[in-house]
């Protein structure tokens, strides 16, 4: 699985998250990937790791080349638009039983059983400048799992760790350390199988995004709720039977993380003031009433007058606001409708709004 956590600089404490999933790699010794490499360097890191497993079923040897690629800045990973890098871990999404490479000396290796995981975290400013605009909601885009959010979910003045958190840290090891330990096959229970069968023809092919960059992703979804489901399944317990809760878990956790992943492209756009403009929409829809002379006070780093007029231009024309004139002063009203806005806001953000 691909997931990288987004959040404005500094805002949600992204970094923090992503350490304790750095000491948890390290007590149980999962192959980690370096956070600054090269695409050769990455690549021998992978083909290092080979490992052949028996099957509890069958005693045949599986053979796998297992790497976590963990960032806290993603950007220093991908380097700016890495097309051939971003081509590498498109591949190695599928975990194909065979990839092969060619080297500088123009002799071709091959690695077995690739199965790469990635953890980052980046800005929605960063992804801006990092993936080219032809990148976003194909490739690898598509296969990520973008987990946003807008800030901290609450302030720790004294993030000491208690007993109880200390007590719950120690069973999470043991509990990992088992899970580590399954080898073989998953299957499914044969309640499973109508209700998989019946989300996947109605509903898991409808795009919940209006936003066509989404396209690709929404492909996915089907994959993304199956792995998903392998990993609820295996945290319950060591049978590798999928169950039906398994399921409706899996999908209440995507479907959670959904809601606030269209604002990772946000200001996304071939505008040179794209993202300028996505900030002054969720601006006036904040304040619900404001003036231009307000906007232009805390935009001037990023617009003048006349790119102000014309991104207030175009949001009228949308039908996202209205402007009036009070003697001299431009007044602009939000004219959003609640879904518009439920697309910009958390629940909280709106009730506290």
């Amino acid at each position: 699985m691909y997931i990288v956590i987004v959040s404005p600089s500094g805002r949600a404490r992204k970094g923090t998250a992503i350490q304790y999933y750095l000491d948890l790699a390290e007590e149980l010794q999962i192959s980690v990937a370096a956070e600054a490499t090269t695409r050769e360097a990455l690549i021998q890191s992978l083909n290092a790791t080979r490992k052949s497993d028996p099957d509890p079923m069958t005693g045949e040897l599986n053979t796998h080349s297992s790497l976590t690629i963990i960032s806290p800045e993603l950007t220093v990973f991908l380097g700016y638009d890495n097309q051939q890098l971003m081509s590498d871990l498109t591949d190695w999404y599928d975990c194909r039983s065979r990839w092969t490479y060619r080297t500088k000396t123009s002799t071709s290796d091959e690695i077995y059983g690739v199965w790469v995981n990635l953890l980052g975290a980046t800005t929605p400013e960063l992804i801006r400048t990092t993936l080219p605009l032809d990148a976003v909601g194909g490739g690898l885009t598509s296969r990520i799992i973008f987990v946003f959010e807008e800030n901290k979910g609450r302030i720790c003045p004294a993030p000491f760790i208690s007993p109880e958190q200390d007590r719950i840290w120690k069973n999470l090891l043991h509990d990992l350390e088992q899970i580590h330990t399954i080898r073989g096959p998953f299957q499914v229970h044969p309640d499973f199988i109508p209700l998989w069968t019946d989300w996947y023809v109605n509903e898991a092919q409808e795009s919940p995004f209006e936003d066509p960059r989404f396209g690709g992703y929404s492909e996915r979804r089907p994959n993304h709720v199956m792995k998903l489901c392998i990993i609820h399944s295996a945290a319950r317990s060591d049978s590798r039977v999928i169950t039906p809760d398994d399921f409706h878990k899996s999908l209440a956790l995507l479907l959670s993380t959904e809601r606030k992943m269209p604002r990772v492209f946000t200001g996304m756009g071939y505008l040179d003031y794209a993202a300028t403009l996505s900030d002054v929409m969720i601006e006036i829809a904040k304040r619900g009433r404001t003036t231009k002379r307000d906007l232009l006070a805390k935009f001037y780093r990023d617009v003048d007058e006349w790119r102000m007029d014309k991104i207030l231009g175009s949001l009228e024309s949308a039908g996202n606001i209205a402007t009036s004139f009070d003697g001299q002063t431009k007044v602009i009203v939000s004219k959003m409708d609640a879904e518009t806005c439920g697309k910009l806001f958390t629940k909280e953000e709106q009730n506290s709004g």
